[in-house]
């Protein structure tokens, strides 16, 4: 096991010598509760040091932080010290408690002489407040694909929480000229990712973006992993054409990697190949989060078994404290923070007839939407709603008791994210969208640039921008709101609002 990084340092241990800045990873915060937040970083003086440990020494750093109640950090209202060791690659996770509900805080760290960036976080509301808050969500940031400017716009929008749904890392090759971007990367970046050392190397890669930086500094973010993080498609200890064994080993070393580098708290921290990633927030009285994981419990991929009763999306524990909480919940929204497609999406086959397609999304687990439905239904669950990533595309789409019965009751929505940079520029629209839209009466809204989407959550509304930008290839993409939806509390489905 890990130890944990110590969070009551001998005052007397003194800093080690470093050789350069620690902060070029930046600063975060995350899993906001009313009365705190954890924040993150973690140190890295040379962050593409091939070895993965960011040029950092083999000892325990001390590290001191501090929050306080204005920008400029002059009312300072909690400060402490932890150690920074190796075995968690230099990062630090602090719970900080006894914050106010409901307020902004700026914090930073100090290594020695050296002091961070300042960041800016929220704690939750309290459980009864009801004021309107903002959230927005992004997914899928391949780096070597494009820029991540879409970052520096929701830097600038003043949420109150982010939320990332997956794909934060790719685990592919990305060889000697890092893609669009056209930097030059060692050997140590190009091989398919296998080793603890080339996961880290592989954040370090993806965090030293200024952008990416800039949005963690801005609001607090709950994440939730996808596959990509560990390995195309897998499922359980299930990838085609590697051992389980395998698949348990990567999935230790990209669990270990992910932790480490976002801002989730000690409990989360990964026990070999198994790490506690779904969990629930409470808004006030106007929303509950339930953050999924669809990967660690799910049942192998087979689309010919799509309606088996024991085939499972989230596995039996996850499903029922799911449905339990659900059930349980009197906010006005409930939100499902989940990673693959939930809606049904047909498609067009050449020969003009329509069919289902992909196993890896909620499509390939026909029984377990069903009982997930049908249990939102039976609990009377107000106000369910999904935000979707992984699809590097946008959609948005009534959710129906039966989707292949149009007149079935509309249950809830589903708003999907495209990606921050995966996939290059896109389109638009392509004639694939336009397919889909035919094939499924549902779906209301398609679109294929980049982007990420934006939400403001009050007692009778929730309102959904799709921003979109021109371009990630180079900086200077414009970024423009493609489509706006509204749901209105105690009426079940997408009303189009117009762009």
């Amino acid at each position: 096991m890990v130890a944990l990084s110590r969070l009551t340092p001998d005052p007397a241990q003194a800093s080690p010598r470093l050789a350069g800045y620690p902060f070029t990873l930046g600063v975060a915060s995350g899993d906001p509760w009313p009365d705190g937040v954890v924040l993150w970083t973690r140190l890295a003086t040379t962050p593409l040091a091939d070895d993965g440990l960011g040029g950092m020494p083999g000892k325990d750093v001390p590290v001191r932080w501090e929050v306080a109640e204005d920008d400029s950090m002059r009312r300072v209202v909690k400060r402490g010290s932890v150690l920074a060791t190796p075995e968690l690659a230099h990062s630090v996770h602090v719970e900080v408690k006894g914050l106010r509900p409901g307020r902004e805080y700026w914090y930073r760290f100090h290594v020695g002489g050296e002091e961070s960036p300042i960041g800016r976080t929220r704690t939750a509301p309290d459980p009864s407040a009801a004021a309107p808050f903002t959230l927005a969500f992004a997914s899928c940031q391949q780096w070597v694909d494009g820029f991540y400017t879409v970052y520096r716009h929701m830097a600038a929008q003043d949420l109150d929480v982010i939320f990332h749904l997956g794909d934060y890392i790719y685990e592919g090759a990305y060889g000697p000229t890092g893609g669009v971007r056209n930097t030059p990367l060692s050997p140590a970046h190009n091989a398919r990712l296998f080793t603890l050392a080339q996961y880290r190397l592989r954040y370090s890669l993806t965090k030293s973006d200024p952008d990416l930086q800039a949005a963690h500094r801005s609001a607090p973010w709950i994440v939730t992993p996808d596959d990509h993080e560990v390995i195309n498609d897998w499922a359980d200890e299930s990838v085609p054409g590697i051992s389980p064994e395998n698949v348990l080993r990567m999935r230790a070393v990209g669990f270990r990697a992910y932790y480490e580098n976002l801002p989730l708290r000690p409990s989360s921290m990964p026990q070999g190949p198994d790490m506690q990633i779904f969990r629930r927030f409470r808004y006030g009285k106007l929303a509950s989060f339930f953050v999924l994981d669809g990967r660690q419990y799910r049942s192998a991929q087979n689309f010919a078994r799509r309606f088996d009763a024991d085939r499972s999306m989230l596995g039996t524990g996850q499903e029922r404290w799911l449905l339990d909480g659900l059930g349980k919940s009197r906010t006005t929204w409930n939100m499902l923070a989940n990673q693959v497609e939930m809606y049904q999406q047909n498609r067009f086959t050449a020969d003009g007839g329509i069919e289902q397609f992909h196993p890896d999304i909620w499509d390939g687990y026909e029984a377990a939407r069903r009982r997930l439905f049908g249990g939102i239904r039976q609990r009377r669950v107000a106000n369910p709603v999904v935000i979707t990533g992984d699809a590097h595309w946008s959609a948005a789409a009534d959710l129906k008791a039966d989707f292949n019965d149009q007149s079935s009751p509309t249950i809830g929505v589903e708003f999907m994210g495209t990606s921050i940079s995966s996939g290059g520029n896109g389109v638009d629209m392509t004639e694939g969208s336009r397919l889909q839209l035919r094939a499924n009466p549902h779906l209301k809204f398609v679109n294929n640039l980049r982007g990420y989407v934006a939400c403001r959550v009050a007692a009778n509304t929730w309102e959904t921008d799709y921003n979109v930008i021109s371009k990630v290839t180079d900086q200077s993409g414009v970024i423009a709101v493609r489509r706006r939806f509204v749901v209105e509390a105690g009426r079940p489905g997408l009303q189009d609002a117009g762009a």
